[in-house]
């Protein structure tokens, strides 16, 4: 792994944050990570720092993840950290750039990371997906690395407080066998969620999830929105974000 001293102060901060919030992170599939090539990274969102551990999954295989992250945050401090860490801003008003690019990365031998559910999941279900992940797949022949994470959504996630103090909560991530995608971009999304649902069911066998508690899907036995509910939510969400203030 080439030395990029920016990304490795921030893993070494991220180690640190893990070890002080004492998080027991359980990790089947370490090995279908590639340790050198371009790959797909293919991950569930259920936290604003699930960021984190796909972090540490990837320098565990000694790579440092490429994440697409929105464009406007491409200033300040924010921006000198995506420069020095080779995140691929994404342009909503200029989506055939942001897609040339991670593209290359991958072409590049990059290990891009894409959040097919594009925003985080209210539910913790698996959201519909967006084909974005099948399409660079396509488009660069890499292969789609399936990657689910439970537990990170206890620590900070929409719709109530976040915990980062000392909590010593459990992560569960899964890792699936490299999907190489052939067909069509909807063909390739479907198997890919497919694989993914799977992994997060062994993601959440034998976690415990106390009846009633927020972070746990309705499903289970929790308060957590439906995803019909967690689509109205959201909707809400957009409408106040976009609506002209007076």
């Amino acid at each position: 792994m080439a030395r990029e001293p920016v990304f490795d102060i921030l893993a070494g901060l991220v180690h640190t944050v893990c070890f002080a919030q004492g998080l027991r992170v359980d990790i089947r599939g370490q090995e279908h990570i590639p340790r050198n090539g371009g790959a797909v990274l293919a991950v569930n969102h259920t936290s604003y720092l699930d960021f984190m551990q796909v972090g540490v999954v990837g320098r565990r295989s000694g790579r440092n993840v490429r994440y697409m992250m929105k464009a406007e945050l491409e200033h300040g401090i924010v921006g000198f950290l995506m420069k020095h860490c080779k995140a691929i801003g994404v342009d909503r008003a200029a989506g055939a750039e942001s897609f040339g690019r991670a593209v290359a990365a991958l072409r590049e031998g990059e290990l891009v990371v894409v959040y097919p559910e594009a925003t985080i999941s209210r539910s913790f279900e698996l959201k519909e997906f967006k084909s974005g992940a099948a399409r660079m797949a396509l488009e660069s022949g890499a292969p789609i690395i399936p990657l689910v994470i439970w537990g990170a959504q206890r620590i900070w996630s929409k719709g109530f407080p976040r915990q980062l103090g000392r909590h010593n909560f459990p992560i569960s991530i899964r890792i699936g066998d490299p999907l190489e995608a052939s067909g069509s971009a909807d063909e390739v999304t479907a198997a890919l969620r497919t694989r993914m649902s799977d992994l997060l069911t062994a993601a959440q066998d034998g976690y415990p999830m106390p009846t009633g508690q927020p972070w746990v899907p309705a499903r289970l036995g929790g308060s957590a929105p439906t995803l019909e509910q967690a689509a109205v939510l959201e909707a809400q969400e957009y409408a106040r974000r976009h609506t002209p203030r007076p």
